[in-house]
């Protein structure tokens, strides 16, 4: 695994991590949920380790600022603790994805891409697809997409979190991180919390909450794949029937699939190689057509 550097438009480095070479002609782009980087999810690593030992390229595509990284002190276990992604522009999101994309076909000289993500990074790559007028993507990977304004009902803290970020955006301390774990996960700056429930470009799945857009899944061009576990915990009662729902606002429900991994909760914990085993096979069989 190596660091990589993606600029975007308005100037900003993005570092990515990058399994494997250019050698290859196949890569996948994968963009990272929130509080999360290949530091922290193992779910991304596994699947770059394993991509990269069956001869595919993937590229983990962190966000605004996916590497900042401190400690703090999680008192619910007595312990210091490692976090990161604690400050993120979400209006940023559609030229953040496509900046990874453009670098790895202009630049990298990929043939296929796959575009993928998990939790919030799939409303990011659907929020890219269904607005993008470039034909670069081959095939995407939706993995545990999240409905945000249910997400916001569901998750602890989240009440206390908005009104004290709020207050702080309100006076000029925007910049200043919550001094408890945004939805009892994250350390995350006020003005990222506000930019989170006002971010109207990722409220792309509003399965149950219906409160957002579906145009975006609808103009989605290339074929692709939704898969979600069955032990899922922001998905409602039916996590299949969740992604089964997201696949009928499609074009063409028909030629993608919907992919239910029994056992397996929203972050796939102690199931991460199933989960880069299912990614390999799906590239395998569905763009390079090896059965």
């Amino acid at each position: 695994m190596e660091i990589l550097n993606v600029r975007t438009p308005r100037g900003l480095e993005l570092k990515g991590a990058i399994f494997g070479d250019t050698s290859n002609d196949t890569a996948l782009i994968m963009l990272t949920g929130i509080c999360s980087n290949v530091f922290q999810n193992e779910l991304l690593y596994a699947t770059g380790k394993l991509l990269e030992k069956n001869g595919i390229t993937c590229i983990i595509a962190h966000a605004h600022d996916s590497f900042s990284c401190f400690a703090y002190t999680d008192y619910s276990i007595g312990k210091q603790r490692h976090a990161g992604v604690f400050n993120d522009d979400f209006n940023m999101v559609y030229e953040d994805v496509e900046s990874y994309v453009k670098y790895a076909k202009e630049e990298l000289g990929f043939k296929k891409i796959i575009l993928g993500g998990h939790s919030l990074g799939s409303n990011k790559i659907i929020h890219y697809l269904g607005n993008t007028p470039d034909n670069y993507v081959d095939y995407f990977i939706v993995s545990c997409p999240v409905d945000i304004m249910h997400w916001w009902e569901v998750m602890p803290n989240i009440e206390k979190c908005h009104k004290m970020a709020q207050n702080l955006v309100d006076t000029g301390r925007g910049n200043e991180i919550l001094p408890f774990l945004f939805g009892g996960f994250s350390p995350m700056t006020a003005n990222s919390v506000i930019g989170f429930y006002n971010a109207d470009n990722l409220k792309n799945c509003p399965v149950l909450s219906k409160k957002g857009e579906t145009k975006s899944l609808y103009n989605i061009k290339p074929r692709g794949a939704f898969v979600i576990g069955s032990r899922d915990s922001v998905t409602g009662d039916s996590p299949k029937g969740f992604m089964e729902q997201l696949n009928q606002w499609t074009k063409n429900p028909a030629l993608n699939k919907v992919i239910e991994v029994q056992g397996a909760s929203h972050i796939f914990y102690g199931m991460h190689d199933e989960y880069a085993q299912l990614v390999l096979d799906l590239i395998e069989e569905e763009v390079l057509m090896k059965v």
